[in-house]
């Protein structure tokens, strides 16, 4: 491919990431008449999508849900040949959505933004890459997404290890062969429970190196129904509504009607296991209305998972130890998996707890951990990510006044509506810290998020306004109600991903927004309605004239 720096110049709005987001943004930017250009740091697009291609990745969505609305022809013509999207058949229908809606030509690939730094009297964006590309633009929306910064490994000893080791979140491309071979898995979040099944497979024996149980329920994945993709199809235009009405924004689960402590034990009892043998999280949490609230309802639902492993796995010490008890169900991203207990019952698989032994190094020839060790060839990091806040803080983001996100989001991630934060005009995020997006059908979250920018700047365009800009007030009253909201919930219970429990040092701030997709989306819709409250709008070329004199 030619080199385009010559192109690099000034454009109406920079998009940095070619995730699902991103490639909306383009769709919906150009729509506009809007000049854009994205930066990408992979060769290709897909995000999440292209950079999680350890073995069993899938999503935890079911496939009709987990795709894009904005097309109908596109989602009638798109056959998914299982109830759950693999990554390969995700990535080709992304890759799908950028050929037919002619994305790429406005996508730098194999180009990382290393700064991003805002002149307030310019009332400009200036973007530099670490190709030495140089790109300047009145807004910039960040589309970097919520998983997208590996949490590498900061083991002592890894340095000297002799065989190989890998990130399910920077996974080879062509792929890893484990026949024969010796395997550590570390990590059992859902990169670690979708891999370990497979990896078992292919591997001559496979330790699986846990510290924390996680919850996990079976998927019940199949080859799709051609009657319910048929049934689904001709009334895909009302599930899409629908779903904007939803807590999760997914359509299609009967809202539960009374409190777990409401049935008795026998009718929970035919619930769960009717929910169980249904497959997937968010039906399994709508079986009653109080369970991420009621910690005595939730326990009747953690304990009936715990006895589902129990009954699972063969040996009672191994079961004990993949019985979660540190955390109410729910609380951290529940995890649908297929054969992940059954793995346990195979002669080659061995679970280590690493809570009581924690691990001490990687040692040349395999790993030690508090009182023995072992001899591997490969060792899987499946330690997750720095979600939601680490892709973001990777760029020196900052203004010609000096402030950086970086020290705005020292003590946590600061935002109004996940959208836009106080001191950073024109920088928007998709997705951001303070919405409801992984907490969501994110695709449904993105094109929510994509499609307010896009009101939000056809407004300011047709006003002859430049600049917008969240209000400090507004900001901290957006943080203060979703901290209120998710303290009326059992999340902050748990040490997970979404308070950044991962991540050592990493300020423990609940970040996503829980308080439903209906609401959020009503919160949105009521700010733009009321000419975009609690932001201040206006023009810069005044702003100077005022300040000359």
């Amino acid at each position: 491919m030619p080199d385009r720096t010559s192109d690099i110049g000034n454009f109406d709005a920079i998009i940095v990431g070619a995730g699902v987001g991103g490639l909306y943004a383009i769709y919906r930017l150009r729509k506009l008449g809007l000049n854009v250009r994205v930066f990408e740091a992979g060769d290709g697009v897909g995000g999440t999508w292209y950079w999680n291609r350890y073995p069993g990745c899938r999503c935890d969505v079911e496939s009709l849900e987990y795709s894009y609305s904005f097309s109908d022809d596109l989602q009638q013509e798109w056959h998914w040949p299982e109830r759950y999207g693999t990554q390969p058949e995700i990535l080709r229908y992304i890759n799908h959505v950028a050929d037919r809606f002619d994305l790429r030509r406005d996508i730098e690939f194999n180009t990382r933004v290393k700064e991003a730094v805002f002149d307030s009297k310019a009332n400009l964006w200036t973007l530099k890459t670490d190709r030495g590309h140089v790109a300047t633009a009145r807004y910039c929306i960040m589309a970097t997404g919520n998983l997208s910064t590996p949490r590498k490994p900061s083991i002592a000893g890894l340095e000297n290890f002799e065989g190989k080791w890998y990130h399910t979140g920077l996974w080879p491309h062509e792929g890893v062969d484990f026949a024969g071979l010796r395997v550590g898995v570390i990590g059992t979040g859902s990169s670690g429970v979708q891999s370990i099944p497979i990896i078992a497979r292919q591997a001559k024996h496979l330790y699986v190196f846990q510290r924390t149980a996680n919850f996990s329920l079976p998927a019940r994945n199949g080859p799709m129904p051609p009657d319910k993709e048929r049934a689904h199809k001709a009334e895909y235009s009302a599930r899409r509504r629908a779903a904007y009405d939803t807590p999760f924004g997914i359509a299609g689960h009967p809202p539960p009607v009374k409190s777990a402590l409401q049935a008795t034990e026998a009718e929970r009892q035919r619930a769960y296991e009717a929910k169980w043998a249904e497959g997937g999280s968010i039906s399994f949490l709508y079986s009653y209305t109080d369970l991420l609230v009621n910690r005595e309802s939730n326990d009747t639902a953690s304990e009936f998972v715990r006895q589902k492993i129990r009954a699972t796995v063969k040996d009672p010490k191994t079961a004990e130890l993949l019985c979660p008890n540190d955390h109410p169900i729910g609380t951290k991203r529940l995890i649908l998996d297929t054969d992940y207990y059954e793995t346990y019952n195979r002669g080659n698989v061995t679970l280590v707890d690493i809570r009581s032994k924690p691990i001490q190094e990687i040692t040349p020839t395999g790993l030690r951990t508090a009182d023995a060790d072992y001899a591997l060839d490969a060792i899987v990091f499946a330690t997750g990510f720095d979600a939601m806040t680490g892709a973001m803080k990777e760029i020196d983001i900052h203004t010609d006044d000096g402030l950086s996100i970086r020290e705005k989001w020292e003590g946590g991630p600061r935002t109004y509506l996940g959208i836009m934060m106080a001191g950073f005009p024109n920088l928007f995020m998709i997705t951001g810290p303070q919405s409801p997006g992984v907490k969501s059908q994110m695709i449904l979250a993105c094109e929510q998020h994509v499609n307010w920018i896009a009101a939000c700047l056809q407004y300011l365009r047709k006003r002859g306004l430049t600049r917008i800009e969240a209000e400090q007030d507004a900001e901290d009253s957006w943080i203060q109600h979703n901290n209120d909201v998710a303290d009326r919930t059992l999340y902050p219970l748990a040490n997970s991903w979404y308070v950044g429990a991962n991540i050592p040092g990493k300020p423990r701030v609940f970040m996503p927004y829980v308080g439903g997709v209906t609401a959020y989306k009503k919160k949105c819709d009521d700010v733009a309605a009321k000419g975009y409250e609690g932001f201040r709008l206006s023009d810069v070329t005044e702003e100077q004239l005022y300040a000359a004199n």
